[in-house]
Formats: C-alpha cells, structure tokens, sequence
C-alpha cells in the first residue's frame, strides 16, 4: 500500500524499499503481491488535516488518521470489492473477538480490541465497526521477539534484522520544525511568562510547538517549556521548570466519541463511566470517570494528574483488556490552573 511519494532528504523513499522488502517475501512464500496507490487519499483525508491541526495550535496523531481513514476504511473497501477478500490481515499488536478463523465468525457479534503487551490498540481506537467485522490481528498472540525468532527459523533473515520504524513515516531523519515548515510559513511571535505575564522571548510560529515541549529562548537562565499555544495573539505561553503545575491536567472535554463496539451501557443509561485512560502509546493506563456533555463533547476527570496532555491527542478509554474507543482532546484542563485563573473556567464552558 503506497501512501507517500515524496523522497526524504536522503533521495529515497522509504515506500520503495519496504516494496522491495515485501516482494523478497513474497517469492520466497510463494504468494502473489499487488501495490495498491493511496497517496491521494492519503493527502486529502491524513496528511491536510494535519497540516491544518498544525496551523489551529492542535498536535494531531497521523497514525491514528491513517488507521482510520486508509487502513481499514480504503484499502478495507478495496480488498473486499475489488479482490473479493473475507477478510484483512494487519501486523498490529492486537486481538478482536474475531477469532482465529473465518469460519467462526459470526456477522452480528460485537467486536473489540483487547490489549497485549506492546499494545497498538491505541492507534487503532477510531477504526469502524464495519472493518473490524472482516479484520485478523495474527501477531495478538505473539511477543516482537517471538515474530522475529519465526521469521529467522522461516529463513526471512533479512527482514528480521530489519529496524523498526520510529516515529512519523513521512518526515524520515529530518528534525519535525524543519519538515514543518515546508508545508506553513513561519509567524513569529512572543513567549510569555505564564507568572509574569512578561515577553521573555521570540518564536517562529506556533506550529513548530506542542505542550510540554522545551523552549529554546536565548538568555533565559531558567528552563521553560510550552504551556499553552494561543493562536489569536500567536502567543506561546510558557510555564518555567518541566514541573509546574500548570504542564499537569486533572480533567479535559473531548469531541466527537468513537465506540468500537457500541456506547458503555454506563455511559448511555447513567451518563457517567468508570473506566481506564491514556492519551498516548506507552503511558500507563490510569482510573478516569467519564461524563456526557452537550454537543457530542465528553468530560474526562483524571484520578491523577497527567503531564502535556495536548489538544488535537486522543483520550483512549479501556475497560480491562477491552479497548472501548477514544475522543479527540479539545481542551485539557488543570485544577491548580482553574484556582489561579478565573479565565480558565470561561475557556471549559466554551469548548463544552
């Protein structure tokens, strides 16, 4: 599946050598291999709102996106129509009540993830209903280790030696400001001190930013890091030392809930859910409570405090092993900021 096709600085594209990758496999298995094209969808339903979350003050998740909208919606609709597959098979660690085989399945049974060890139930929490009806998880059951162990005893050498890829696919090796900024114009604008109130700083635009992030302002002999991004005033509000109670949130308002299997009866009937949090990949998961708000919005209180919970994240609610979906985060909120600045209140109400 080609989602990108532009090279990275190095004059590659790293599209062309996981093709290269997949075709080795596929001659030794015996098993045909097709490339399918997505880099328009890609573009237009990925990589543009993030561009445009970027330019909002937002920190989008492409890989969640891509999940969403390519994976298991596009080339879901593709593999099914047009190759007239049961069924898809993904490499995420990851397991639905699908079951090992096709024959089990059973059209009007609920499915949903459960997590496992390295967990990718995270990336997967806005995917359909619909897809995951027709959707196999192999490695659930299986350690990184253990896949790499097989595919050495299969004779695949080469690609168990292969590195794991980091971080955003599309930006390779280059550091995020400089690829950033191929795409939005720079705006500079101040660094406030979130105490004082003073300008401490200049900065060259809002989208090189996000929560909790250090900054780097020149003869300033305190740390600061990034609290809030305020794009009316292109203003980056900046809270000193990585500890301030500000970078920490307690509650946050969510849009636009995504059920993988069907809204908590708890939710629905009492308007209120106890269930488990995370808003990203490897963070522990913590107790949360979950409360229905007017316009498709939800209010998460935290049990414990988080660090650089940024808007345009996700909330991913989990209940045991069972992924139950996630919301994306319109504002995250602290107590301790709440108790400070009377402002605060006005901006909960608003993005309620």
């Amino acid at each position: 599946m080609k989602n990108w096709d532009i090279k990275d600085e190095t004059g590659t594209c790293a599209v062309e050598r996981d093709y290269e990758d997949a075709r080795w496999v596929c001659d030794r298995l015996k098993i045909p291999l097709m490339q399918v094209d997505f880099v328009k969808e890609y573009w237009n339903e990925v990589f543009s709102d993030l561009i445009e979350k970027y330019e909002t003050g937002y920190t989008p998740n492409p890989d969640i996106l891509c999940n969403r909208n390519i994976k298991f919606n596009n080339f879901f609709n593709l593999a099914r129509k047009r190759f007239q597959a049961d069924a898809i098979a993904t490499g995420h660690y990851a397991r639905t009540s699908f079951g090992s085989y096709l024959e089990n399945y059973q059209e009007d049974t609920s499915k949903y993830f459960t997590k496992f060890n390295k967990d990718q139930t995270f990336f997967l929490n806005q995917v359909p209903q619909q897809s995951l009806r027709r959707c196999m998880f192999p490695l659930g059951d299986y350690l990184k280790n253990r896949v790499k162990k097989m595919a050495v005893e299969m004779g695949l050498h080469q690609i168990a030696r292969k590195k794991e890829s980091m971080g955003i696919c599309f930006v390779g090796k280059r550091e995020f400001q400089d690829f950033i900024s191929e795409y939005i114009d720079d705006k500079p604008g101040d660094y406030v001190d979130l105490d004082s109130g003073l300008k401490i700083g200049r900065h060259n635009g809002i989208h090189k930013w996000t929560i909790g992030q250090r900054c780097k302002i020149g003869g300033c002999l305190k740390p600061y890091f990034v609290f809030r991004k305020e794009q009316e005033t292109n203003t980056i509000l900046v809270a000193g030392g990585s500890t301030h109670p500000s970078l920490f949130s307690d509650f946050l308002v969510t849009r636009g809930a995504h059920w993988i299997s069907e809204e908590p009866r708890e939710l629905r009937c009492n308007g209120v859910l106890r269930c488990d949090f995370r808003f990203q990949h490897r963070t522990p998961l913590i107790a949360c409570d979950v409360y229905k708000a007017p316009s498709d919005r939800l209010f998460v209180r935290l049990s414990a405090p988080l660090r650089a919970i940024t808007k345009g994240q996700y909330a991913v609610f989990y209940s045991g092993e069972e992924c139950l979906g996630g919301s994306m985060i319109l504002y995250p909120g602290s107590s301790y900021f709440a108790l400070n600045r009377q402002n605060c209140i006005g901006d909960v109400i608003n993005a309620i």
